[in-house]
């Protein structure tokens, strides 16, 4: 299924079980919701007008079609549409996971590409945006090689980028704006329904530093927070890790809206040092003999 199509069902689905949608009805706030492009959105509208679900006005406005009737499914668990297969995601799950075994392990393209049942060059493409994000070094004559995962690195990069982002926030402070700091938390939301996902907003920490004005701070994440940027994201696809990380966004941007200092040093602060449920469990002592799992068990 593409994700065009992925989009047209669910919002099918949404549509004639009456569920809420995003105010006002745009492209925009669907890209948003959907956190793709507005291509996508575009043919998912086209379609779903032509299927007289939803509606423009004389102005152009889309609407849901005044006359679209709503199932009667109270008391009825709603069967949504499962999104659309992304190999890049289904990499870079088994990537991180066999970084967390703290080995740095050689990786074959066809065998990737194998394992995952799409073509070399998909693979290639996927591994070049990796290395990008600091997982995979490209070796000449050798092929790719993962990065493995260290406690003590990871320690060390979360106490460097605490004492930024705090010196950041007090930079910040005085330049922060409500209706910035209000979209933010307003784009930090719990799940809505039992099967939905938490809807997380990283926003806040390059707002901080932006705000902040000093370029070394972004030089430091530009080149030392790529890999463990990948890793955070790859962490909060835990339900209850994601949760969490909403609760403590919110925290931080309430004290911020509330202009108290202190409090969003300190919220800030434990996000940074004690928001690490999955990965502070990682590469702990009896991993060290456990194969890669996207290993040849051989270097190329």
């Amino acid at each position: 299924m593409s994700i065009a199509n992925y989009i047209r069902d669910d919002l099918a689905v949404r549509l004639r079980s009456g569920q809420e949608l995003p105010a006002p009805l745009t492209i925009d706030s669907l890209a948003e919701m959907y956190q793709v492009s507005f291509t996508p959105v575009r043919t998912a509208i086209a379609e779903l007008i032509d299927n007289g679900l939803l509606a423009r006005t004389s102005s152009r406005r889309l609407i849901v079609n005044p006359q679209l009737p709503v199932d009667g499914t109270a008391g009825v668990a709603i069967v949504r549409p499962e999104p659309p297969r992304d190999p890049y995601q289904e990499v870079v799950g088994d990537l991180v996971r066999a970084s967390l075994q703290g080995k740095a392990i050689y990786l074959r393209e066809e065998v990737t590409a194998d394992k995952f049942d799409v073509s070399r060059s998909v693979i290639r493409n996927i591994f070049h945006r990796l290395a990008g994000e600091g997982i995979l070094d490209h070796i000449p004559r050798r092929g790719w090689r993962l990065r493995a995962f260290s406690q003590v690195d990871l320690k060390s990069y979360i106490e460097m980028r605490e004492a930024i982002e705090v010196k950041a926030l007090n930079l910040a402070f005085p330049k922060m704006e409500t209706q910035q700091l209000l979209k933010m938390l307003e784009a930090n939301l719990y799940p809505q329904a039992p099967g939905d996902s938490p809807r997380i907003d990283e926003s806040l920490h390059g707002y901080l530093i932006g705000l902040s004005g000093n370029t070394y701070f972004k030089d430091f994440f530009d080149k030392q927070g790529r890999y463990y940027g990948l890793l955070f994201r790859w962490e909060d696809s835990d339900r209850g890790a994601a949760v969490e990380t909403v609760r403590q966004h919110r925290e931080i941007l309430t004290h911020l809206i509330n202009r108290d200092l202190k409090a969003s040093q300190e919220a800030l602060s434990y996000h940074i040092l004690d928001n690490h449920p999955i990965l502070g469990r990682a590469a702990l002592p009896g991993d060290e003999g456990r194969d890669g799992i996207l290993s040849t068990g051989a270097h190329p």
